[in-house]
Parts: C-alpha cells; structure tokens; sequence
C-alpha cells in the first residue's frame, strides 16, 4: 500500500516536474531552434549576395573605362550644371556661337504637383530633370550645325521650345565660289532644352 501510494506521489511529482520546467523549457528550446534557422538562411543568403556582388564587381572591372566614361556623359547619377553650360558653349562656340541669357530651372521633381498624386508620380521616377533656357545668335546655316551635333552628343538632350526671330541690323558676309558677295542674315534663337540624370 505504501508502495502504490509512493508510486501515485512519485507519478504526480514527475508530471508537475514536466508541466512546470520540462514543457516550457523544450518550448523555448524549439523557438530558439526555429530563431538559429533563421539565422543560418540570413547568414547563407549573406554569402549569396557576397558571391554575387563579386561576380558583378569582376563584370564591372572588365568594362572599358572610356565606355563607361561615355555611359556617364549620357546619363549621369548627378546634375552638374556648370559643366551642361560648358559643353554646350564649347559646342556652340565651334560655329561661332555663344550662349546668352543662361537660365536653370529647378529640378523636374521639385516642381511636380504638391498633391498627394503629384508626389506619389514624382517617388516612382528613376530619374530627373531640369531645363535650360538660353538665347544666341547666328546665321540659320550655323544654328542648324550645332543643332545637328547638339542632336549627335552623348548627352540625352529634349528640346522643348525654341523662337527664331530675325536680327535686321547685323548680316554676314562671306564670298562664295562663283567670287560672289552674298550676305546672310542672322537670327536670334530663343532655345529651351531638357536634360536628365539618374536619382
């Protein structure tokens, strides 16, 4: 009788034992477990990412410089305003042509609509704008020269508006192959262009 009842007392210590620390303690051991997978899956996909970024690394190495130099000079990851002018008064400067009345207006995304849809628009764009005004004057000759290189540069460029009107007090002389004068007239052009570069 003492044996059986030791037996029922022995059973219940051992169940409360098991419900109390066993139980839980097994739980938490398994959470951990699950929380140690995790872990080794970020770790795994770490090195993933690691090999992959090499691979692309080597990839990109193996470009040539100049190419790159030339992709960058078509889409930059920057506005450089100073440098847009430069290039286009060098461009213009080999027809004898100078930029004049240069103005930049604000980047595209600082001027996209201030309501809720305007800005939803303006986050999902990869890239950005601005536009360059500025005014010169040449013969129609000239302007359609350095528009055609304008047209042939690396740099992705929109023309957005453009004005002629004729300057009545100036015209140029040149003598032609028959030994003839003739005089040309010259214009002023009133030019707007959009440029772009990645965010």
């Amino acid at each position: 009788m003492i044996r059986s009842i030791l037996s029922i007392i022995g059973l219940i210590v051992a169940g409360g034992i098991f419900f109390i620390y066993t139980q839980p303690a097994y739980s938490n051991v398994q959470v951990l477990q699950q929380q140690m997978d995790q872990y080794d899956q970020a770790l795994d996909k770490t090195t993933e990412l690691q090999k992959l970024k090499q691979s692309l690394l080597v990839r990109y190495n193996a470009f040539n410089p100049a190419d790159l130099d030339r992709l960058h000079k078509l889409l930059p990851d920057h506005v450089d305003n100073v440098r847009l002018i430069l290039d286009l008064d060098n461009l213009a400067g080999n027809f004898g042509m100078a930029l004049q009345n240069v103005i930049i207006s604000s980047p595209a995304s600082e001027n996209a609509d201030k309501t809720i849809i305007g800005s939803i628009t303006a986050g999902k764009q990869r890239y950005d704008s601005l536009t360059l005004r500025f005014s010169t004057r040449s013969t129609y000759a000239n302007f359609v020269k350095f528009m055609e290189d304008l047209e042939s540069s690396l740099r992705i460029v929109d023309i957005v508006s453009l004005s002629v009107a004729p300057e009545a007090s100036s015209a140029k002389t040149s003598q032609g192959a028959q030994g003839a004068i003739s005089s040309e007239p010259y214009y002023r052009y009133d030019i707007a262009i959009r440029t772009y570069w990645l965010k």
